[in-house]
């Protein structure tokens, strides 16, 4: 079973053991560079383990650190994690064409120069009834809201290409900016690749603010903003007639998948920062273990080949991770199915299915980690 460790660039370590060196084996980093060069049998593995240790407790610092919180919200399927793994350079959390593929609450770290960007990736903003429906976590319900009380800044991300959602913005959303008026936030119209009529950009932007800009009206077209009331019943009442939020500092348009346009907003993100003490190490790159990484896409991977409702109900189990002699990860991950029919399914014909997730997500991870991954995916029924 692989340690609960934090995934960091480093160029010096490259492996840490998974031995039990006490419970502050579950706090290390793991390296994704370069291979310490051989030493004598433990000497390595313990210069990596205080190494590893030492870059957990005690961030590098520049002569003036600025940092900046960034919570990235938005209703289920407005492409979070996709913006996120743009701004990190590299793919950390899992994606998916179905909602709440993002289960719980995950950082990325992106430092430049003197700068460190702390990006807060929240699951959609949902309720009660469809936590039940989709058989979700609890936490669900409860880390997005957790996570903005620490941001210092709030992204609020709009699917554009949604018509259901790109002229209205989704009601928890709402209650989350009213619940925290003093945090500054920007609203991003994302996948803006997918709108034909462009034009309908700055229709959709009147809307979504209320034709109200960093407290300037647009000159776009007349936009009442509905009555606030004192009361919070009321205040309900009035956010669940209200299209869009009146106190957005400024509004992005972007694909995010576009390189040139997330580099647009992480300049803004840099900007924004303020001074400030780095909360981690200048190579670390999320707070995920290697073993929620690979079972975040290997989730990834049954929502996008599943239907319906089978990949929520199924379970997984890491059953071996293991470096090889040529420096590759082998990782065997059981997969539990609810049904014999969702069995069946995750197998498909001739186990070609499951042979399929197992080859795309071991690419995926080699691209995380660095190195070949030897992905084995097998499937047993949940008693």
């Amino acid at each position: 079973m692989p340690c609960h460790i934090n995934i960091i660039q480093v160029s010096t370590i490259n492996q840490l053991p998974c031995s039990p060196a006490g419970s502050e084996v579950t706090e290390m980093l793991i390296s994704l560079q370069e291979t310490l060069p051989a030493a004598e049998e433990g000497g390595t593995h313990l210069s990596s383990l205080l190494l590893a240790l030492l870059h957990q407790r005690h961030p590098d610092q520049p002569d003036n650190p600025k940092v900046l919180k960034v919570a990235i919200i938005g209703a289920p399927n407005a492409g979070k994690s996709t913006l996120s793994n743009q701004l990190l350079g590299r793919k950390v959390f899992a994606v998916s064409k179905k909602v709440h593929t993002t289960r719980s609450r995950a950082l990325g770290v992106l430092t430049e120069d003197d700068t460190q960007i702390i990006l807060l990736d929240t699951p959609g903003l949902t309720t009660v009834s469809k936590v039940k429906r989709h058989q979700l976590e609890k936490t669900l319900l409860v880390d997005p809201w957790n996570t903005v009380k620490e941001a210092d800044l709030m992204v609020v991300l709009v699917d554009v290409a949604d018509r259901w959602m790109c002229s209205r913005l989704d009601l928890e959303v709402l209650k989350c900016l009213a619940q925290h008026p003093d945090t500054p936030a920007i609203l991003v119209l994302n996948k803006i690749d997918l709108v034909k009529a462009k034009d309908r950009l700055l229709d959709f932007t009147a809307e979504l603010t209320c034709g109200v800009v960093n407290g300037r009206r647009m000159r776009i077209r007349p936009v009442i903003k509905p009555p606030w009331a004192e009361k919070s019943k009321e205040q309900l009442k009035a956010l669940k007639s209200q299209q869009g939020w009146p106190h957005f500092k400024d509004v992005f348009m972007l694909s995010s998948v576009d390189r040139d346009d997330v580099e647009t907003l992480k300049s803004y993100f840099m900007a924004a920062a303020k001074p400030g003490s780095w909360q981690y190490h200048s190579e670390v790159l999320t707070d995920q273990s290697p073993e929620e990484v690979c079972t975040n896409i290997i989730r990834e991977k049954l929502l996008e080949y599943l239907p319906q409702e089978v990949p929520y109900s199924m379970t997984q189990s890491v059953e071996l991770w293991q470096e090889g002699e040529s420096g590759e990860l082998d990782i065997s991950v059981k997969l539990y199915a609810k049904k014999d029919t969702h069995m069946r399914m995750v197998i498909g014909t001739a186990g070609q299915m499951v042979a399929r997730m197992a080859r795309e997500a071991g690419e995926d991870l080699s691209h995380v980690f660095l190195r070949e991954v030897k992905l084995k995916l097998s499937v047993k029924l949940r008693k």
